[in-house]
């Protein structure tokens, strides 16, 4: 059944006058009353009819484009790719869609909060990129959204996060963070390299733990122990992969390899093992993943795995404005490839 305004202002025990003033914003409201109307908003899960244009049709012309740092080149990359592919025609402005990225800061409150407004403003499309907060109580959360969102007529695409099985109508570009974990691991082994260090993104990101596992895998491939000191957890920026590659040499100064989260904690790494005295590769390998722009440019070049964030974001761009097909069964793998560069080497000794 649908919730009318009606209902939001029996909920909040105020008048619908009140309640439109709220929504709207254009008249003061005491923020007692306005924290009430807006708990009883999201509890009843009200959708605001949005901007008058866009009254007489199912969606407006806004496409949300959800990130967790705008300012890393990961999202960044994919975001550019998206908004150039919601262009053209479909939308009333001219046939332009208006595309909105949407910088969450790793919050799951703001990711809900984006969703449930662009749920308000009838999104044509909505694209969440890269990986999921692995909390069951939010991932529940962010299903039921979608689920509203799907049911309205918008279009939702996961790309590089995992499917949503809460979610059946939403369209999933996964990377294969497991495969490429361990791609690049069993290249270290094959170099000869056997006591790796390993520098893992946060705790809580379903990323993190498929490269973990990718990882992990090729070391339990080989007979090799999986040692626990040897993995450190930390944000995905270079900071973090500087102070964690000093404590793993800490732990253990005999590592000859150190293999990062992502390109950006490998070069905190390459600058911790440089200001400790120690030569890239000769004494420690190092290896990142993404191949951002930079990675080529670092010195040395770093070893890494290549995942196509523009082909892929340009694609989930595509399936947002209903260009493309979705792939069989609403779900596409994306594969990364093995970039060898000068940052990883034959251990000495």
């Amino acid at each position: 059944m649908t919730v009318t305004l009606a209902d939001v202002a029996a909920r909040a025990q105020v008048s619908p006058a009140t309640v439109s003033r709220v929504l709207n914003g254009n008249y003061p409201v005491a923020s007692s009353t306005r924290d009430r109307v807006l708990r009883a908003v999201d509890e009843l899960d009200y959708v605001l009819n949005g901007p008058a244009s866009s009254l007489a049709a199912a969606t407006s012309d806004l496409v949300g484009i959800l990130v967790n740092d705008i300012a890393d080149p990961f999202f960044g990359i994919m975001a550019a790719a998206i908004q150039s592919e919601i262009g053209g025609p479909g939308g009333r402005a001219g046939g332009e869609r208006l595309g909105v990225v949407c910088n969450t800061g790793g919050s799951p409150e703001r990711e809900l909060t984006y969703l449930t407004l662009l749920q308000r403003q009838r999104a044509a499309a909505v694209v969440l990129t890269g990986g999921a907060i692995e909390d069951t109580a939010h991932a529940s959360a962010v299903a039921a959204k979608l689920r509203k969102l799907t049911e309205a007529g918008t279009r939702v695409v996961l790309c590089g996060r995992p499917p949503a099985p809460e979610a059946p109508g939403a369209i999933a570009l996964t990377f294969d963070n497991r495969g490429g974990g361990r791609q690049l691991t069993e290249h270290l082994i094959g170099l000869g390299h056997r006591r790796l260090g390993y520098i893992a993104g946060p705790e809580e990101r379903t990323t993190t733990r498929h490269r973990l596992e990718g990882h992990r895998a090729a070391l339990g491939a080989h007979g090799i122990e999986d040692d626990p000191r040897r993995t450190v957890h930390g944000r995905y920026d270079r900071r973090s992969g500087y102070e964690a590659t000093l404590e793993l040499l800490r732990r253990d100064p005999s590592l000859t390899a150190v293999v990062a989260a992502n390109d950006t904690v490998a070069l905190g790494a390459c600058a911790a093992l440089r200001d400790s005295g120690l030569d890239i590769p000769g004494d420690v390998s190092v290896a990142g993943f993404d191949d951002l722009p930079f990675s080529i440019d670092a010195v040395p070049a770093l070893t890494t795995v290549r995942l196509p964030l523009s082909e892929a974001g340009a694609r989930a761009g595509r399936i947002a404005m209903g260009r493309e097909e979705p792939p069989p069964g609403g779900i596409a793998t994306v594969r990364g490839e093995l970039m060898v560069r000068g940052s990883a080497g034959v251990p000495r000794g």
